[in-house]
């Protein structure tokens, strides 16, 4: 019996690319590029590896819009669904992106400065100069059918830029909420520090409302970090329960630079997200801390590459997830050395703790090592929760149901402690404990 294939792709024509005199000619130029390798790209099937546990055969392509120009008239972008509060964002520089526009408040010291935090289309306007240093040049359309989307017909976006020896005292947010209510919503979000550079960024995306109609996300992160920077920089994923969520994210790191990178997630319906780190220059450093919660029939699936391309270069990557209900996560991670850069040590390591006997968990790490005086180690775990601990707090007086919480928390907690936002890891916590709470 032949495999049932997904239906045909997106319905988006070249007239949709956004294309006005108020747009500058470098993002024009890219999209119009972006939109023929689109026209070459299949839907990725099931024959693909990368998406051989992902499948994309129940979503109807064809019946999407873009979401781009509507106004999200059911609420506000700073929506009660956020992890990242209106608290926070009044009290510091943000972006907030939605299909009716975008809304930026940047301090007159983060000017002074020369730092430059604004939408992507305000940034080519009037720093062109700046966008060409990084747009397209570190994911590719070619990285995907969905990557070729995003770029082609994203009217907007996040930009970020850090002059030379700057460090930004205060964190800087960023918002992109969907419509969802069968569109589809792309975004880019680009980030470059130059030489000494250092910044902390948190940026979430969510869905204004939860829709019964299925819609789309599509999102590009481009991340260069110079010599001797740093970024810490946090991702949540927050989307209602049918929102299809696909990103190409990437970061290059130069000589002793270093990369702190924190990915939490809770919503959508699917998320297929890749996620890379190229440490290019001697020294380099890269550590992603991912964590995902998921019930229900939710299917997760992260493929994550850390490319050792230099010698002297460290990485350190861990993702914990917890699956109650049907629910399905995917992680697929690979450690990649290159000829000729020795003296390198990476790490990464996947947990997972299945909830439920009806959810489940595929964890798929992997090496390719091209030399030797390397360190590098893998590693994944499958299982329940741990029946002596849960003993061990149930001796204690505590009601099963507190006691299976305080395991799931423990599980959690060494990724929360590293939210440089200690009020953003609450948030999330809280989110995960109420759904826990609907199972007991």
């Amino acid at each position: 019996m032949a495999r049932k294939q997904p239906r045909k792709g997106l319905p988006f024509t070249r007239e949709m690319i956004q294309a006005t005199q108020a747009v500058p000619s470098v993002l024009t130029d890219y999209r119009f590029a972006a939109w023929d390798v689109f026209q070459e790209l299949p839907l990725p099937t099931s024959d693909d590896e990368a998406w051989r546990r992902t499948s994309l055969r129940d979503f109807d392509f064809e019946s999407l819009s873009l979401a781009n120009g509507r106004p999200a008239k059911e609420q506000s972008v700073e929506s009660s669904r956020a992890l990242i509060s209106d608290a926070i964002l009044k009290q510091n520089p943000h972006v907030l992106l939605s299909s009716s526009g975008v809304i930026a408040k940047q301090t007159e010291n983060l000017k002074e400065k020369g730092v430059v935090f604004s939408s992507l289309t305000d940034a080519a306007l009037h720093h062109p100069q700046l966008v060409e240093k990084i747009l397209g040049k570190v994911v590719s359309p070619r990285d995907g059918m969905f990557a070729a989307a995003a770029a082609a017909f994203s009217r907007e976006g996040i930009f970020i830029y850090v002059p030379r020896g700057i460090t930004v005292e205060t964190p800087l947010f960023g918002i992109s909420a969907s419509l969802g209510a069968g569109t589809a919503h792309f975004f880019q979000t680009l980030i470059y520090l130059e030489e000494g550079a250092s910044l902390n960024y948190l940026q979430e995306t969510l869905s204004t409302a939860d829709h019964d109609s299925p819609s789309l996300t599509g999102e590009i992160m481009e991340i260069y970090i110079g010599p001797n920077a740093n970024l810490q920089v946090t991702e949540l994923q927050n989307f209602g329960s049918q929102v299809w969520s696909f990103g190409h994210k990437k970061a290059l790191v130069e000589r002793d630079g270093n990369l702190q990178w924190g990915i939490g997630a809770l919503g959508s319906k699917l998320t297929k997200h890749f996620v890379s780190v190229d440490l290019v220059g001697k020294g380099a450093e890269g550590r992603v801390s991912g964590m995902f919660f998921a019930d229900q029939e939710q299917h997760l699936s992260y493929n994550t590459l850390q490319r050792h391309l230099a010698p002297w270069t460290t990485s350190d990557l861990l993702f914990r997830g917890a699956l109650n209900g049907k629910s399905r996560s995917v992680w697929r991670g690979m450690i990649y050395v290159a000829e000729g850069a020795q003296h390198v040590d990476g790490y990464q390591a996947n947990r997972n703790l299945v909830l439920d006997p009806g959810a489940r968990s595929d964890s798929i790490p992997g090496l390719e090592i091209l030399n030797d005086d390397v360190r590098c180690t893998h590693g994944s775990t499958i299982g329940k929760i741990d029946e002596d601990q849960l003993f061990y707090l149930l001796s204690r007086g505590l009601p099963r149901v507190e006691a299976e919480q305080l395991v799931v928390q423990g599980f959690f907690d060494d990724i929360l402690k590293r939210f440089s936002i200690s009020a953003v890891g609450e948030n999330l916590w809280e989110r995960i404990r109420d759904r826990l709470m609907s199972y007991a």
